[in-house]
C-alpha cells in the first residue's frame, strides 16, 4: 500500500479520466485507445490493462458510460428496485457489493448531541485513491475522506465538522486493521470492516438503501425516496447521498438522477 507506483498509477488514471470527461463534455467522438495511451505516455496495451484494473471497465466502455444515451440504457438494463433487493436479503446487515459489511447506526438522540461524549479516532492512510483520512469509533468506521481533490485540511474539516462536540484522537494504529481490510476488498475481507453510521434518521435510511444496491446495478434518487417511504423527498435524498461520510464503502456513486446522469456524491 506504500508502493510509489500505486500513487503514480492513480495520478495517471486521474489524468486519463479528466481527459475523457473533458472531451465528452465538448460533444466530441470518443478518444481512441491509441490517442489516450499516447497522452499518458504508455503503450496502448499497457494503458488498456492499467485503466481496466483501476476503473473496472475498458477505456471505450468508460466513454460510453459518459453519454446520456448509454446512461439510459444502463438504467433500463441494470436498474434495480430496492424493494426487490430487500426482499432477497440485500439489506444493510446483508450484502454490500458482493461482500459482507457489518454496520450499526447512531440513535437520533445521540446524533442530536453532535457527537458529545463520543471518541473518534482518526489517521491518514495511503489508499488506491490517494491519501485518505479515516475516522472511526470503537464500533466501526464512521468517516472516509480523500485528500487528492480537496486537500488534507479541507478533508479534515469536512468530516470533523459533522460531529463538532466529539473528542478527536489521532490513533491510526487503532484503525489500521479495518483500513487494510477496506482497501483490500478484493481479498474478501469486508466482513471484517464494521461501519458506524452517524447522521440524521433520513440520511441513515438513504445510506442503508444505497447498501441494498447489488453490485453492478444502479438506482435513482426517486426510487430511493420511495424505498424509504418518502416519495416526495427526492431532493433530500440527493443531499443525503452527497453527505455520505463513508466514501466508497457505502456506494453513493450508484445512485443516479432520473435523467440518467450522475448526481453529487462524496
Amino acid at each position: 500500500m506504500n508502493d510509489m507506483s500505486e500513487g503514480y498509477h492513480y495520478n495517471v488514471m486521474r489524468r486519463a479520466i479528466e481527459l475523457i470527461d473533458g472531451h465528452s463534455a465538448e460533444g466530441g467522438e470518443g478518444l481512441s485507445l491509441d490517442d489516450l495511451a499516447r497522452e499518458m505516455g504508455m503503450s496502448p496495451a499497457h494503458f488498456q490493462r492499467l485503466f481496466t484494473k483501476w476503473s473496472g471497465v475498458s477505456p471505450k466502455k468508460f466513454q460510453q458510460y459518459l453519454t446520456l444515451g448509454h446512461a439510459k440504457v444502463l438504467l433500463r438494463d441494470h436498474f434495480t428496485t430496492l424493494e426487490t433487493a430487500g426482499s432477497v436479503g440485500l439489506s444493510g446487515s446483508g450484502r454490500l457489493h458482493d461482500l459482507f459489511l457489518r454496520w450499526e447506526a447512531m440513535s437520533p438522540g445521540e446524533y442530536a448531541r453532535k457527537g458529545a461524549g463520543l471518541k473518534i479516532n482518526w489517521g491518514w492512510f495511503d489508499s488506491p485513491f490517494g491519501l485518505a483520512l479515516v475516522m472511526g469509533t470503537d464500533k466501526g468506521l464512521c468517516g472516509i475522506g480523500f485528500a487528492s481533490e480537496m486537500g488534507e485540511e479541507a478533508a479534515m474539516e469536512d468530516l470533523a465538522s459533522r460531529w463538532p462536540n466529539a473528542s478527536f484522537v489521532e490513533d491510526p494504529m487503532f484503525l489500521r486493521p479495518w483500513v487494510l481490510a477496506a482497501f483490500q476488498a478484493e481479498t474478501g475481507d469486508l466482513e471484517k470492516v464494521p461501519v458506524y453510521m452517524i447522521g440524521t434518521s433520513l440520511q441513515i435510511k438513504v445510506w442503508e438503501a444505497l447498501m441494498r444496491i447489488p453490485s453492478g446495478e444502479v438506482t435513482t434518487y426517486s426510487e430511493i425516496a420511495r424505498a424509504i417511504g418518502n416519495p416526495r423527498a427526492v431532493r433530500a435524498v440527493g443531499t443525503a447521498v452527497g453527505r455520505n461520510p463513508v466514501s466508497w464503502l457505502i456506494p453513493c456513486h450508484r445512485a443516479m438522477r432520473k435523467s440518467g446522469g450522475l448526481g453529487g456524491y462524496h
